[in-house]
């Protein structure tokens, strides 16, 4: 760990040490455990350790978030990575994304007869990454996989194949242009191709008081649209959620349209997303416009501030740094390293 790192990381945490010793007890935060994160996030940095099989073959991943990930996990100098499988809290199966359930199958059924951890836990204490993540299947090997071990899939992961409280999921990448305009002159914001097909968006398209329109042909216009807008609304389900992370860097609180519950947030064991986001139940624009407006005022500027200081969780970069989406990812699977150990019965 370099010293620039370090230093850091001794800042965020003199800051979060004032911030919880000088302030009102009852302020709102964006965290679900205010009081305990960063003092848990540095025990994560000390002693987290993973164990990671060696991959038959190199390969590649076709998401961006889940190869920078995945670089940079196994960087040569990772604080987090083990050779002595022993010491190791949780374990990492890599393989590519475009291999076959029944590769797949055969993989684990070779870790499960060639080497001891996997049978120790049913494979409790592993983890892999799938960017649509792993369905149900009638193969043991897999359905342990499935059922036991901890995926890692991109946001949003296809209905039935996320297990809320186990599976973690990677936050899209986010663009790093600035908006320069920060006036806000409009009540929502919406790209056409988020939510492509919409009933909604054809409703809204001549309502004066949102913004919609198809990707803009830069990324700073794109900054700036979203900076002039209270919010950002994204269809789940559907439509495309990928810019939720730059909503809420860029001051535009997330509303979320959806017609069930929704599982797999990013971060959702470290964020409270019913602070930073609104969720909108799908019926229709009168619906949404109600909830908007009640969300206007001292609330709107409270979770607007409270999404920025979330967004740094969402960023994503070459060079890992303190709380960025990596390390936030690292700390989710950090909570994630008690499991249950099953005795082995030895043979009489």
């Amino acid at each position: 760990m370099s010293l620039t790192t370090i230093f850091l990381l001794l800042l965020y945490f003199s800051l979060f040490t004032f911030l919880t010793t000088h302030s009102k007890p009852h302020l709102p935060s964006p965290y679900l455990s205010p009081t305990t994160i960063f003092p848990n996030y540095q025990n994560m940095l000390k002693s987290f350790k993973i164990f990671i099989y060696n991959p038959n073959t190199p390969f590649t991943f076709n998401s961006p978030s889940q190869s920078l990930f995945y670089t940079t996990l196994t960087l040569q100098d990772s604080v987090f990575v083990t050779q002595d499988a022993e010491q190791a809290q949780l374990f990492f199966v890599p393989f590519p994304s475009d291999l076959s359930t029944r590769s797949i199958a055969r993989l684990i059924r070779g870790l499960r007869n060639d080497l001891p951890y996997w049978n120790r836990t049913l494979g409790a204490d592993h983890f892999y990454l799938s960017c649509a993540g792993i369905g149900y299947e009638s193969d043991r090997n897999l359905v342990e996989l499935k059922k036991n071990s901890i995926q890692i899939s991109c946001f949003p992961t296809p209905a039935g194949k996320f297990i809320p409280h186990k599976d973690i999921s990677l936050p899209p990448l986010a663009s790093s242009h600035a908006p320069t305009n920060k006036t806000t002159r409009f009540l929502g914001y919406a790209r056409f191709n988020w939510l492509k097909e919409s009933t909604l968006v054809n409703e809204l398209s001549s309502d004066p008081e949102f913004l919609i329109e198809s990707e803009p042909s830069d990324l700073n216009s794109y900054a700036e649209r979203i900076a002039s807008s209270k919010f950002c609304l994204f269809e789940y389900g559907g439509g495309d959620v990928s810019g939720i992370g730059e909503a809420l860097r860029f001051g535009c609180v997330p509303a979320v349209v959806t017609d069930r519950p929704i599982q797999d947030l990013p971060f959702s064991d470290v964020l409270r997303w019913q602070e930073i986001a609104v969720f909108v139940e799908r019926r229709g624009v009168g619906e949404l416009k109600r909830v908007l407006a009640r969300t206007c005022g001292d609330r709107h500027e409270k979770m607007k501030g409270l999404g920025v200081t979330a967004s740094r969780h969402f960023v994503w970069n070459e060079t890992p740094q303190p709380l960025d989406s990596f390390h936030t990812l690292m700390y989710q699977l950090w909570l994630r390293r008690h499991t249950i150990r099953y005795v082995r019965r030895e043979s009489a």
